[in-house]
């Protein structure tokens, strides 16, 4: 019946998704933040990626150090910046006028990718990881402010749509980005000069699009900024925990990012490995799964009906395990061409690739259902007088969850997981993830009970 009742709603919601989320285009509430947070997005990741396949592909190395050990530094050193820097974007984004602070973080960019061009120039890893910490930095300070201002420029009513827009954007922009950076910069003679200047002419559209962003006032413009990264972490996480509903709303994001991180990381393995595909494969695959979360982030306005609708996040984890363990027992019925690096179309012509294609875009279509309604739940929700504070400290976990994906991912790999039966676990833990988080707010499952009666009244 669960069964029934998720591809069901699913199903009814897909139809006429977007026409209400796209009324939003017209507005400069939201138009010009949409833009500027998906440029932001899309220059980081063509940045990142340029940077990874610098490293792998043309043998970069710092002081001796091994290509793969470089490459996770250079992960964690984007990282980084969310632990040590959140506390005070929080406070800046809290005390002053958030449209002027989103065009000064918008000059940084500008700055920071301007000296990305003797980096490229020179191929010199040192100076790109550099700025590699300095962009990081540069989305520490964006992201109390992005979310933050969403509740002062629009209605409850328009909460759901645009976080939905916003994840759609994002992910969308980390796709393109991670294939166009890994596409540009090997490129034979011309590959860096072009990652140079598309970095550059992004972030100058970013800062653009920035100034047309309407003022939001301050909401603490009396605050007076602590300095201290521990003392005021541990002060956010209070703020924070101030409402139990939006404290549980921000452990069950990070819960999505720590999944979201495993699957974006071990996709491309995934698909080389196990399925003997070529980077041709991994693309078609990341795309899936990409596509799918979009598509739901989109889908949560048509099916909260303009409300912040927590009947959906029981639904999202619901789908999230259900083809999560199905991805693994797909997995196990495909057979690879014995030969090994298969392109795309011969991928799609062997019995089962669909089932896996398709599993995939539902494990991130269900992740959109399960994210949106918390990320507006969370802004709603959150005292005004330091809502940003609040996001930082949601970024904080965010960032933690994930890398503690990453070590869990090492570790299960180490002791002899394969990447399915890594699948497989996610999926069984959002089990018990879930389930406490439902029990600790009952609110989730009411809604989710409500939510299915209305619907098979309704219909």
């Amino acid at each position: 019946m669960i069964l029934y009742d998720t591809l069901y709603l699913t199903l009814y919601a897909s139809q006429n998704i977007i026409m209400n989320q796209f009324q939003l285009f017209k507005s400069r509430r939201f138009l010009p933040l949409f833009f500027t947070q998906f440029l932001g997005a899309f220059n980081d990741n063509i940045y990142k990626n340029a940077l990874i396949i610098l490293i792998i592909f043309q043998g970069s190395s710092l002081y001796g150090i091994d290509t793969n050990i470089l490459v996770t530094f250079s992960a964690g050193i984007f990282i980084l910046p969310f632990f040590l820097f959140s506390a005070t974007a929080g406070q800046f984004a809290d005390k002053y006028e958030k449209s002027m602070l989103i065009r000064r973080v918008k000059i940084l960019e500008i700055v920071i990718m301007s000296f990305a061009i003797i980096g490229f120039y020179l191929e010199n890893v040192l100076i790109l990881i550099t700025l590699l910490f300095l962009m990081g930095t540069q989305s520490t300070l964006f992201g109390p402010l992005k979310y933050s201002i969403l509740p002062q420029h629009l209605s409850e009513k328009e909460l759901t749509g645009a976080n939905g827009m916003i994840a759609m954007g994002t992910f969308l922009a980390i796709l393109l980005g991670t294939i166009l950076g890994g596409i540009l910069i090997l490129l034979e003679n011309n590959g860096p000069i072009i990652i140079m200047g598309i970095v550059v002419i992004l972030a100058i559209l970013g800062f653009f699009t920035s100034r047309f962003i309407p003022k939001a006032e301050a909401a603490a413009p009396d605050l007076k900024i602590n300095w201290n990264m521990a003392s005021q972490t541990f002060k956010l996480m209070q703020y924070a925990m101030e409402n139990r509903s939006v404290f549980i709303g921000i452990i069950a994001i990070s819960w999505f990012w720590f999944m979201g991180a495993t699957y974006l990381s071990q996709v491309p393995a995934y698909s080389t490995s196990v399925l003997g595909g070529n980077n041709e494969v991994v693309t078609l695959l990341l795309t899936m799964f990409s596509i799918g979360i979009g598509l739901g982030a989109m889908m949560c306005e048509k099916m909260s009906r303009g409300s912040i609708e927590l009947g959906l996040v029981p639904l999202g984890a619901i789908g999230i395990t259900l083809f999560s363990i199905d991805l693994y027992f797909a997995s196990q019925s495909f057979i690879a061409l014995p030969n090994g690096d298969m392109m795309a179309r011969q991928f799609l012509e062997i019995s089962g690739s669909w089932r896996i294609l398709i599993d995939l875009a539902l494990v991130g279509l269900f992740g959109g259902f399960y994210t949106v309604p918390l990320s507006a739940m969370v802004q709603k929700r959150s005292n005004f007088h330091h809502r940003a504070q609040i996001i930082a400290a949601n970024n904080i976990l965010n960032a933690l969850f994930m890398v503690i994906s990453a070590f869990s991912t090492v570790i299960l790999l180490h002791v002899g997981f394969s990447i399915p039966q890594i699948f497989l676990s996610l999926g069984v833990l959002n089990v018990a993830v879930a389930t406490i988080l439902f029990l600790q707010l009952p609110e989730f499952m009411q809604r989710f009970t409500a939510y299915l009666r209305f619907n098979r009244k309704g219909e």
